[in-house]
């Protein structure tokens, strides 16, 4: 099987074209590496992959390829590609947002066509349902994002599903729960607690630390892809979590634990964006696609620290 990987060379497309290409598909993954964070990230982050036999790698942007080149033979589509951050969208920055969530979609939706595409999985976000007391957030539940990033999340799976139903393109878009784990994007926050606990450097918290969320280990993320190019009816809609959700405070309690030293706080106003708390009902995920969360936070936190502390070697 041929899957296309976007984004590939983040956080979680790297993860997930390495379990592809275990399960033996061959993968072609592109990247436009965009300067949302280091290029030197994430040409770490495939540096294993490049030295398969089953991968390709393209740096090029969606929005400027030739699609129907990229998708010759492709059978299964994983669209993880977009341009990240709640807090970065706002103002001139949507811009960018809107050509890479909204765009850069539709441009690929509208290649699936004439495409005997078997899948095509698309990474959303819990950023679509704002801010909300309406917990567990569901899939029925009224999506109302409150920042830029979520209207783009929002309007791009809203293009997956009117692709599936008026032209057949077998979409699934998978809402994402906070994910975190080995290669973390340098900007959330588990990367840079521990960075900053490392270097004893006081930890920086947007509002009371009260807040919580509904943290999913990327180990977990990906294999919900695969399940639902194995699984998922095409138009469905799943919620992605870990199955718990806990607070940042708690979140820092664990780092002390897990790091063996006590670190400072400070606690910074609540950033234009921000919901208080989220937590995923993962019922349908685990009836109809077999979804069950395995990494709990404690030993998710530890997969990450590992890797922080190999990768960062200094510290």
């Amino acid at each position: 099987m041929k899957c296309l990987v976007t984004g590939v060379a983040g956080f979680i497309g790297s993860h997930l074209a390495k379990r592809l290409l275990d399960e033996g598909c061959v993968v072609v993954g592109i990247d436009n590496f965009m300067d949302y964070y280091s290029r030197k990230i994430k040409e770490a982050n495939i540096s294993g992959l490049r030295r398969k036999s089953n991968f390709e790698f393209l740096e090029a942007d969606l929005l400027k390829v030739e699609m129907m080149q990229i998708l010759e033979g492709v059978d299964v589509i994983f669209h993880q590609s977009a341009q990240a951050g709640v807090r970065a969208s706002w103002r001139e920055n949507f811009k960018t947002y809107s050509d890479n969530n909204i765009l850069a979609t539709q441009m690929l939706l509208e290649a699936c066509i004439e495409r005997p595409i078997k899948k095509f999985v698309f990474a959303s976000s819990s950023s679509v349902y704002g801010d909300t007391d309406d917990l567990p957030m569901r899939e029925s539940s009224r999506p109302c994002p409150v920042s830029p990033y979520g209207v783009s999340k929002l309007a791009a799976e809203h293009l997956c599903y009117l692709y599936f139903k008026n032209f057949g393109v077998p979409t699934v878009s998978l809402r994402y729960f906070t994910v975190y784990g080995p290669a973390q994007r340098p900007d959330m926050a588990f990367h840079r607690f521990f960075r900053w606990a490392l270097e004893k450097k006081p930890l920086q918290i947007y509002g009371d630390g009260e807040q919580s969320r509904d943290f999913t280990h990327v180990h977990d993320i990906v294999e919900a892809n695969w399940q639902a190019f194995l699984k998922a009816q095409p138009g469905e809609i799943f919620n992605i979590g870990g199955g718990s959700r806990i607070s940042m405070n708690r979140v820092v309690r664990i780092i002390e634990e897990i790091t063996e030293q006590s670190v400072e706080v400070n606690y910074m106003d609540v950033q234009k964006g921000d919901v208080r708390h989220t937590s995923a009902d993962i019922s349908k995920a685990r009836n109809l696609l077999g979804y069950k969360p395995s990494i709990s936070i404690e030993e998710g936190l530890r997969t990450e620290l590992e890797w922080i502390r190999k990768t960062f070697y200094y510290l």
